[in-house]
């Protein structure tokens, strides 16, 4: 594929091959996003090569502001060496980027002298660091380098490794011989003194150094200021394929890039990996860590014994780690291939991704910022696939906490408190008995005993009650405790994870012991929540013995409701749910201004980039998100391009009647009526007539889908549709959509090659399911897609209903518009309508027909919030026979082999 370079103004723009015009406007106006430090929000359906446009216009950016940079330097550290009249050197004058800002001016008052005398200091400083930093930017530069071209350096992991493997094993020889005279002779006791000429166990200054986690290497090259571009994206998958784009981009070979992940994905451990829960792993890797740092002699107490789970992680090695972040910035690796490296150099990928974020230029962010030492600050974020940021946010900062999980929680925390009480120190029983009353005042707002087991306690009442945080507080009583010292605690104590320890060591269920007496009714209580589980011994799991992977410890969640509680009242509502019973009521934390979490971004990041291949309407991004953030009206830049196809490629239709004349409005009340069922499955049987290959229908929600199904099942019309199209259904299940697609896709081919009645498949989906985002339905498999209805949300969900009396309230009213809560519906709808008819026209040569089955879609404000490149072309027709008729000659022209 030969590199082409595109000229626009003054900028060049290397490109793989020859761009689509769009795609040249894309980079020019998202280069000067990033150059004006704008906050860009970019619309390029899918198919038009978006992720190719960001690639060479964001890095074709960073080049030139490098390049800049360089040159800068370049000129002050040779204005440093002009000499003055005196024979003095004189310091270089500073460019109108690197002058003092007011806050580091001298006081009013002082003499010209000391001032100038600070200024010139402050200059011969910052040449100082200019050298610095490019005498670590050349040792880095050459390190790459040679690691690219020498095969030993690029080896020498390979080297190390098997040097500890041997090391390991003649350790273990060594542990074997001193097990077995043990166990053939009890050791002599010693004589008083005698322990003093005794080895100590020996450890050598390498391993010393990498057990400390200090640099070992105090000139290792480490560039501090290398500005970066923060990619995020939905999906590992989203991730994998960006990184694949960069790779065959024109700097693929340049490009320093580092995809980051938690460690639940780059762990490589695999006695860590088995706990399964996130919090876990992270726990259980901090926990390694610190046991590198801990004094030896501590360890060996009675009391601190370790078990082997807990011993310090084999693949955390400094040399090692080193030498895998040197392989990582050699070459772009994407999640996949650096677990692989890692594996391979028995290096944990996760810290070694991190050692090289100081030099990355790019960097993937593939869950939310973790605390890696990222800093934002004059940096560029892009997220990608943003239709549902705002989803997103909202949803990582809600927590549910159930009652099962809060009746749970206290009962163990109690007896741990019972078993350990004597051993604890005063202030750590003061919190313990603080949570355990939080948890019993948790139980009680929802109705229920914490005494009691939450499977058989019924509720008097149930219902749903919505509160702000403060009256939630008086509610349950607790506004006399300090919740900010409370999770305090559990974060520095870690006391979920030391009650995880306490039940995992005993097993889930628990018989009655002489020895232990106190856990039996910890027993009991467990035995009750999980009744599957067979009875085993009441004895601690021993070392080395296999564990099944459990659940985090119901208390982990609750910090998280904790942390949620402490945010600002106003910004947040719980939810309390009461249903039959206990275990099935819950407290739910709802986020309803997710501004709060992504002000800190925008106001640090010198530039953000919000992109998706359909991100109308904007509106919510420009109110919600942007402007509730602080972010200026002439800060935001939009950008919205049309599709590479010709114009008569697609054929976007909104019908307004059926057959038989039936007016089509899905809405509640009429959706489920049997001749709106009926209407739609005629409509669906005359399309399947000219529609070649695949048609993807979607219904608004599972239920109606199910519902649909049966009435047709029973009406004779499915029997009708498998005449010319064979019928598939969206699972439910996420591990059964594979196999669908599959089948789906295969059914499509035989059709097409044997010919006869059945010409292809009907696929019948469901909006915001799991084929109405990221599936790709190309050529035959989506040659026509209907959405049947218009999905709008639940309007009595309790909190759409806050959510949209909070926007009322909050956001200003625009004349001529309607009310900001009755617009976050619409929105919501259309963003989950556009998102789903996405699915098809996925590349220059595809073509396909959209049909929108409901007639208030040819509403204009709800016309202006599809695509552009649908609005534009869209067609209303009012009865079927002429959308028919329209239909039929569009897929009899497109099909006729050109």
């Amino acid at each position: 594929m030969s590199n082409k370079t595109q000229e626009i103004g003054d900028i060049h723009f290397p490109f793989p091959f020859t761009p689509y015009s769009i795609q040249k406007d894309f980079m020019a106006e998202l280069y000067r996003v990033l150059e004006a430090g704008k906050i860009g929000i970019f619309e390029s359906p899918t198919g038009t090569g978006k992720s190719l446009s960001v690639i060479c216009g964001a890095l074709s950016w960073l080049r030139d502001f490098e390049q800049k940079k360089h040159q800068e330097e370049a000129r002050l550290l040779k204005a440093g060496t002009i000499p003055l009249s005196d024979g003095k050197e004189q310091p270089p004058p500073l460019s109108a980027s690197c002058k003092r800002t007011p806050d580091t001016l001298s006081p009013v008052g002082e003499p010209d002298w000391v001032t100038q005398f600070v200024q010139k200091k402050e200059e011969r400083d910052l040449v100082d660091r200019l050298k610095e930093e490019q005498v670590r930017r050349k040792k880095r530069e050459e390190r790459l380098q040679q690691i690219r071209h020498n095969a030993q350096l690029k080896y020498a992991a390979k080297r190390v490794r098997q040097e500890e493997e041997e090391m390991e094993r003649l350790l273990r020889l060594s542990r074997e011989m001193l097990a077995a005279g043990t166990g053939a002779k009890p050791l002599e006791q010693l004589a008083s003194g005698e322990e003093e000429l005794v080895l100590a166990e020996y450890e050598s200054d390498e391993e010393k150094g990498a057990l400390s986690g200090v640099d070992e290497d105090e000139d290792d090259p480490e560039e501090e200021h290398v500005t970066k571009i923060y990619y995020c994206s939905r999906t590992h998958s989203q991730l994998a394929q960006f990184v694949h784009e960069v790779q065959r981009s024109p700097f693929g070979k340049d490009t320093r890039l580092v995809s980051l992940g938690s460690r639940q994905s780059l762990c490589v451990n695999e006695d860590v990996k088995t706990l399964g829960s996130v919090q876990l792993i992270n726990d259980r890797c901090m926990e390694m860590q610190r046991s590198k740092h801990e004094n030896r002699a501590e360890e060996e107490k009675p009391k601190r014994r370790r078990q082997e789970h807990q011993a310090a992680c084999p693949f955390y090695n400094y040399e090692q780690l080193q030498l895998l972040r040197d392989q990582v910035l050699v070459g772009v690796k994407d999640i996949e291939q650096l677990l692989a490296l890692g594996k391979e150099a028995r290096a944990c990928p996760y810290y070694g991704s991190r050692f090289a974020i100081p030099a990355a230029q790019m960097l993937l962010h593939a869950a939310t910022r973790q605390a890696a030492g990222i800093r934002l600050q004059g940096q560029v974020v892009v997220i990608d696939e943003a239709h549902n940021l705002i989803d997103t946010i909202t949803g990582i900062h809600s927590v549910e906490v159930s009652g099962s999980q809060l009746c749970q929680a206290h009962s163990q925390l109690l007896q741990y408190m019972e078993r350990y009480g004597k051993r604890l120190k005063a202030k750590n029983l003061m919190y313990i008995k603080q949570i355990l009353y939080l948890l019993e005042k948790f139980v009680t707002v929802l109705g229920g005993n914490v005494k009691q087991n939450p499977n058989t306690q019924s509720l008097s009442q149930t219902g749903t009650e919505l509160k702000t945080i403060n009256d939630f507080l008086f509610q349950t009583q607790i506004d006399n405790i300090n919740l900010f010292k409370v999770r305090h605690y559990c974060e520095k104590s870690m006391i979920s994870r030391k009650l995880f320890g306490f039940t995992e060591r005993y097993g889930i269920v628990l018989t009655p012991s002489r020895e232990q007496p106190s856990l039996a009714g910890f027993q009991h209580f467990l035995q009750s929540l999980q009744p599957t589980v067979t009875k085993t011994p009441m004895t601690p799991v021993e070392d080395g013995e296999a564990r099944v992977p459990r659940p985090a410890s119901p208390l982990m969640h609750i910090e998280s409701f904790l942390a949620a509680l402490t945010t600002a009242n106003q910004d947040g509502r719980v939810i309390l749910s009461r249903q039959g019973s206990l275990s099935q009521s819950s407290l739910k934390f709802l986020l309803l201004n997710p501004a709060v979490h992504f002000a800190q971004v925008v106001k640090e990041c010198r530039a953000v980039v919000i992109a998706g291949g359909t991100m109308q309407p904007v509106s919510d991004f420009r109110e919600q998100l942007l402007a509730c953030a602080g972010v200026e009206a002439e800060r935001v830049v939009e950008f919205s391009c049309g599709h590479v196809i010709p114009p008569d490629n697609i054929l976007p239709l909104i019908i307004c009647s059926g057959p038989s004349g039936q007016q089509l409005e899905f809405t509640y009340q009429k959706r489920e009526l049997p001749q709106m069922m009926d209407e739609t499955g005629r409509i669906l049987c005359n399309l399947c007539t000219v529609v070649p290959g695949g048609v993807v229908c979607f219904f608004p929600s599972y239920e109606y889908q199910r519902q649909v199904y049966a009435h047709w099942d029973k009406s004779g019309l499915l029997a009708r549709l498998a005449v010319r199209k064979k019928i598939f259904q969206e699972p439910k299940r996420a591990n059964q959509v594979e196999q669908v697609l599959m089948e789906y896709s295969r059914c499509i081919k035989c059709c097409g090659q044997a010919g006869g009645t059945v010409t292809g498949a009907l696929l019948l989906s469901v909006v915001g399911g799991k084929m109405s985002e990221g599936i790709n339905f190309s050529d035959d498999l989506g040659r026509c897609v209907v959405m049947v209805g218009m999905p709008y949300p639940n309007i009595k969900s309790p909190e759409l209903q806050e959510k949209m009396a909070y926007l009322d309230q909050t956001l200003p009213r625009v004349p001529g518009q309607p009310p900001p809560g009755k617009a976050l519906v619409e929105n919501l709808c259309m963003k989950a309508v556009n998102q789903s008819i996405g699915r098809a026209i996925r590349h220059q040569k595809d073509f396909a027909s959209i049909v929108l089955l409901d007639q208030r879609y040819a509403r204009p404000p709800i016309l202006g919030k599809l695509p552009a490149w649908i609005r534009d072309r869209v067609e209303v027709r009012a009865t079927f026979g002429p959308a028919f008729a329209t239909m039929r000659k569009f897929h009899r022209e497109k099909s006729v082999p050109s």
